[in-house]
């Protein structure tokens, strides 16, 4: 629970975070009075802000708090100038993501400083507040009979409602056919960076894939739908993830291939042997802190090195597994080509081919990312792997 006092009188909500981050310890009510120079040193000092005053204004409020954030950043101190000049070795480019890691984290905490009050129908019941309580109910489902007044960063509630657009609108994946398109929903990576889908899509499909392939990890069912659509006749999708089951299953039926997928709640792989595996796993090896960075950071390499340890178990002898995987680790010092191609013979897998491409986004062009040389080399590539013959 959240506590604060107001004018003499103790309040408390529930917290809400979907990171999983604790109720602030220090509250404080805010309002329009408040000058965003004190609201940042409060943010910067760990003090949470209870908004209390127009809903607009609070908007206001975080944009000012980001515009103080981001002006170091434009600075070239000379502890910016060293930060760069260590980037130019293995461990300094490492270093550097560590340290560029912290600094995300510190400014979401301090952006996330802003606190709404959702009442228990998700309303909010401040000046000029829009509702948003449809994309609220799509996010984390209908309000509990008792439900109680709740507490949720402003932040985290913008990105409830980014999401709920983006679920309405779809993502344009042109593999699937021109006007296709996969609605992502709240807490599953959006297929944005459509190269994976082109590798997929391009990949010499193997003869004993095409009766039954297996999605490892399905998301959002882009690769599943493309796999259908490739002629595979029966694919077999698995993922953690409640949430991205759901979502899966509402793009399939959109795109008229459900009756070729069947989705599954395990870890990993299904039961028995497929002709086909498609993986693609989180890319970078570093601990995940909110649920859409699952999809990217994978503590330990763990879903990689556990994909590969167990993948030759469940391929057919004749089969072919395609692990989507970017190099962006390698470029950041935090995992060697070696050291995944050791992984790969320990397994006791073969490297039978392999197709590359450059990712085109634009944190590969933005020279002023702290990361940006990394980037820019960044390729991602579909490895196709086969057991090695006994």
């Amino acid at each position: 629970m959240l506590q604060w006092q107001h004018q003499g009188i103790e309040h408390q909500a529930v917290w809400r975070s979907e990171s999983g981050l604790p109720a602030p310890r220090r509250v404080m009510v805010a309002d329009d009075t408040m000058p965003a120079d004190t609201a940042y040193r409060l943010a910067c000092e760990g003090t949470a802000l209870l908004w209390q005053g127009d809903f607009q204004n609070a908007r206001h409020l975080m944009e000012a708090i980001k515009r103080r954030l981001d002006k170091p950043a434009r600075s070239h101190s000379a502890k910016a100038r060293k930060a760069k000049a260590a980037a130019a070795d293995p461990v300094g480019v490492a270093q550097a993501f560590h340290l560029h890691r912290q600094a995300q984290g510190q400014r979401a905490r301090v952006l996330g400083s802003i606190l709404i009050p959702l009442q228990a129908d998700y309303s909010i019941a401040l000046r000029r507040a829009p509702d948003w309580r449809a994309a609220c109910i799509q996010a984390w489902g209908a309000p509990a009979a008792d439900a109680e007044v709740q507490a949720v960063s402003l932040r985290e509630l913008l990105g409830v409602v980014g999401a709920h657009e983006w679920r309405k609108q779809g993502v344009p994946v042109p593999e699937l056919g021109k006007a296709a398109r996969i609605h992502p929903h709240y807490g599953v990576f959006s297929p944005v960076r459509g190269e994976y889908v082109q590798l997929v899509k391009e990949a010499p499909l193997p003869e004993a894939g095409r009766a039954l392939a297996f999605d490892i990890g399905v998301g959002t069912g882009v690769l599943s739908a493309v796999l259908a659509q490739r002629g595979v006749q029966r694919v077999i999708a698995t993922d953690m993830s409640p949430r991205a089951l759901v979502c899966a299953q509402e793009n399939l039926e959109r795109l008229g291939l459900s009756d070729k997928v069947q989705l599954q709640q395990t870890h990993l792989f299904p039961e028995g042997q497929a002709g086909l595996i498609v993986c693609n796993p989180p890319w970078v090896p570093a601990r995940a802190v909110t649920t859409l960075e699952q999809a990217v950071y994978d503590d330990n390499s763990a879903m990689l090195r556990g994909f590969l340890s167990d993948l030759r178990a469940h391929l057919l002898p004749e089969g072919e597994a395609w692990l989507i995987l970017s190099d962006l680790a390698e470029h950041l010092g935090l995992r060697s080509r070696a050291q995944l191609l050791e992984w790969i013979a320990a397994a006791g897998l073969r490297v039978v081919g392999r197709l590359d491409t450059k990712p085109s986004h634009g944190k590969a062009q933005d020279s002023k990312d702290p990361l940006h040389a990394a980037r820019a080399a960044e390729v991602t590539s579909l490895w196709r792997l086969a057991g090695v013959s006994s």
